[in-house]
This record gives structure tokens, C-alpha cells and sequence, in this order.
């Protein structure tokens, strides 16, 4: 596991001085974190990282996982799809259930800390099932600016018990009696998935992965879901192909709490078929070595969201020296400055249109790749995000210490 002074040379020791500033009278803290899935997905990929730095500046924290049944994680599915504005049902059965998976969790960790911290909405109703003797705050990162009501109205009160909650944009705040804090998810430039390959590695998995190396490779690394629109990808593609020689590959997999996944890929897969130069590629959880030599032997980086609270595959893509091409959605707005290092699109034809145009500027490709590296190392890398808990953490503790002075 990688140590706060290995990434000296990527952010210089400025950085690392403030982060250790602020911990120092955070040692000794009492801190647990919960999400829905240990593998699959940015949230899991940020805690494996995040909590080994936390432990090494001397915060005892700790990661644990909620367990749940088959309908359990397809209605907090259906919330996560809702949340983001699709229409869908929500019966009693279902939010009976949810409540039941909360209270068999609730009895399987210890909240004896001193700060717990969760992770969207699957495990949000366990702050109802014990009693609260410390702050506790809820992180979002899907994007909530346009949620379907009913969907709100049934997380609403879980949150508003509270007492912070922390968003990835402006946009997806709520009005809540609590304060609100906005944390950009990030990466880590040391992991095996945004580590520098040398050629032979890159070349290794191409070759490992049947994928030609003689033609331009546009490439889409993501869970099969279709708020990334798959489909549409293999649209513009199609759209491209008709002029210009290239490959297209889709590549990803799914996350244990994501029941959709198995469907989408399905989909994804009949309607590639028979398409020439399209490869689609189911990847495990572990094959980050895989994604990064995907990513950094690319031409250009696609991320065609429809709804998107992040878009750590973006943020990938820019650190490798990528042109990305992102739906105008949620937080690609936030990493993707159209003519700086790619462009944002609201179709699938502005995808092709601008596929073709950056496919024959090459000059044009490496500039926007220089100028997305340097954004991510200045915004989107693990330190940021380690001194931003490091800050919340004393914003909520400061806060829950004077309210009971």
C-alpha cells in the first residue's frame, strides 16, 4: 500500500505539510465509513485508497460494508435511477423491506465512534435504527439536481436526521436543515488503474484483450448502465465509421449492489453484434492494470452520460493525457472545458461530429491531453480529497462539540 510521502513528487511537499497540519489534532479519532459495495464502482475504488492514508496520520478508521437481499439492492436501485430522474414505482413491499435491511445491519457494526460517515442512499436509513452519539454525515455522489419526488420525499427524512451531508456540485444540494458541504470525488495517481506503463505493458494488454493496436481506438470504460448510454456510443460510432477507419471499445464491468448490470451488458452486446470493429469487453473488478493500459493506449476517452454525479473515468482519462469527450451532464461539467481538453456533447450525433474532428488533428489531441493531466493534478488527486475530509471533519466535529457546550 502506497504512503502519504510517495506522492511528494506529484504534489510536492506543501501539500503533504498541510494535510499532516490537520490531522494532527485529529489523531486518535474514532471514524467509520459505510457504503453498499466493496468492489465495482468510484465509492469503493476512493475508500480503498482513502482509509489506509486516514489510518497512517493516526485517525483509527475503518470501512465496512452493508450486507442486503436481491430486493433489497433493486429497490435502492430503482432509488438510484429515481434520484436521478428516471420515473419509477416505489411500493410499500419495497421501503418495508429497505427498512428491514437497515435494522440487520444497524446490529452488525459498532457505532461507539466519535464521527460515521455514509455513503449514498442504500445504507442512509441505518442513522434511524441506532441511537446517535456522535455526528454523522451522508455523502451523496449521484447527481441530485433533478430527482423524481416521490423518491426525495422517501430519502428526505432519513437525511434530515443528519447532521451534514456532502454533495459533489452545487446543483445537487438540497434544502436541508443541516449544513452542506461540496467534495469533488478523485483519484489516486499511484493506484495499479492511473500508475505510468511502460509500452509493453500497454501493448500486453491490447494483445491479452484481442483489441488491434493499427487503427485510432476510441475507447468508453465504465459500469454497464444506462445512464452511461452504451447504446448511444455504439450509435456515434457507427455514425464515424462510415468515413473514418477506427475501433470502438466498450469496456467495464458491475458492481455487486448494481442488479441491472447483467441486463444492460446484454443489451450492449446484441446490439454491437455483427458491427464491425466494435469490441466489447466484460472486465472483473480487479482488472484495474487492465483499464489503465486501456485508457493510455486510446486516442480519445468517451463518457457519454446521461446523468452523471462524477465521472471518475473522466477524471482517468484527462490524468492520462487524454482528450475526453463527456455528455454535458452532472460533474463532466466540472472536469471537461470544451476546446481546453475535449468537449461536452448533448447528442449522439455532436459525439460523432466531434470524435471525426479531433480524429484528424493530432497535434490538437495532444494539447487537450497536456492540459487535462495538469487539471487533474491541480483539482481531482487523492491528497485533495484526503484534506477535504481531513477539513470536514473538524467542520462537523467543531460544530457538534459547540452545540452541546
Amino acid at each position: 500500500m502506497t504512503a502519504l510521502n510517495d506522492y511528494r513528487p506529484i504534489v510536492g511537499p506543501a501539500a503533504l505539510r498541510m494535510i499532516r497540519n490537520l490531522a494532527a489534532d485529529l489523531k486518535g479519532t474514532r471514524f467509520l465509513t459505510i457504503n453498499s459495495t466493496r468492489t465495482g464502482g468510484g465509492v469503493a475504488e476512493i475508500l480503498e485508497r482513502l482509509v489506509p492514508l486516514l489510518c497512517e496520520l493516526g485517525i483509527e478508521a475503518e470501512w465496512e460494508v452493508i450486507e442486503g437481499t436481491s430486493d433489497f439492492f433493486r429497490f435502492t436501485k430503482n432509488i438510484h435511477n429515481a434520484l436521478q430522474g428516471r420515473e419509477e414505482e416505489l411500493t410499500e413491499a419495497d421501503i418495508e423491506e429497505y427498512e428491514k435491511v437497515q435494522r440487520i445491519n444497524a446490529s452488525r457494526f459498532d457505532f461507539n465512534r466519535d464521527l460515521v460517515l455514509i455513503h449514498d442512499p442504500q445504507p442512509a436509513g441505518l442513522i434511524a435504527q441506532v441511537p446517535k452519539r456522535c455526528p454523522w454525515i451522508w455523502r451523496c455522489h449521484i447527481d441530485l439536481s433533478r430527482p423524481q419526488r416521490n423518491a426525495w420525499r422517501f430519502l428526505e427524512p432519513y437525511v434530515e436526521l443528519y447532521d451534514a451531508s456532502v454533495f459533489t456540485l452545487p446543483s445537487f444540494a438540497k434544502k436541508l436543515t443541516h449544513p452542506q458541504y461540496l467534495i469533488t470525488p478523485t483519484i489516486d495517481p499511484l493506484s495499479a488503474k492511473n500508475r505510468e506503463l511502460s509500452k509493453k505493458e500497454i501493448d500486453s494488454v491490447y494483445e491479452d484483450l484481442r483489441i488491434p493496436r493499427d487503427m485510432p481506438v476510441l475507447l468508453q470504460v465504465s459500469r454497464f448502465d444506462s445512464f452511461k448510454d452504451p447504446l448511444g456510443v455504439i450509435d456515434a460510432f457507427e455514425m464515424v465509421r462510415r468515413y473514418t477507419h477506427c475501433c470502438l471499445v466498450l469496456a467495464g464491468g458491475t458492481a455487486t449492489d448494481d442488479p441491472e448490470g447483467a441486463t444492460v451488458y446484454q443489451q450492449v452486446r446484441e446490439r454491437a453484434g455483427g458491427l464491425q470493429d466494435v469490441y466489447i469487453r466484460e472486465l472483473e473488478p480487479e482488472a484495474d492494470l487492465q483499464v489503465n493500459a486501456l485508457q493510455r493506449g486510446a486516442d480519445i476517452i468517451i463518457q457519454k452520460s446521461l446523468r452523471e454525479g462524477f465521472g471518475l473515468t473522466v477524471t482517468e482519462g484527462l490524468w492520462k493525457g487524454k482528450p475526453v469527450i463527456g455528455g454535458a451532464v452532472g460533474g463532466i461539467l466540472a472536469q471537461i472545458y470544451d476546446s481546453f481538453n475535449g468537449y461536452v456533447v448533448h447528442s449522439t450525433e455532436g459525439l460523432a461530429y466531434w470524435i471525426r474532428f479531433l480524429l484528424s488533428r493530432p497535434e490538437l489531441r495532444r494539447r487537450m491531453g497536456e492540459n487535462g493531466k495538469k487539471l487533474v493534478q491541480q483539482n481531482f488527486l487523492i491528497t485533495q480529497h484526503l484534506r477535504n475530509y481531513l477539513m470536514l471533519m473538524h467542520a462537523v466535529t467543531d460544530r457538534w462539540n459547540s452545540t452541546r457546550a
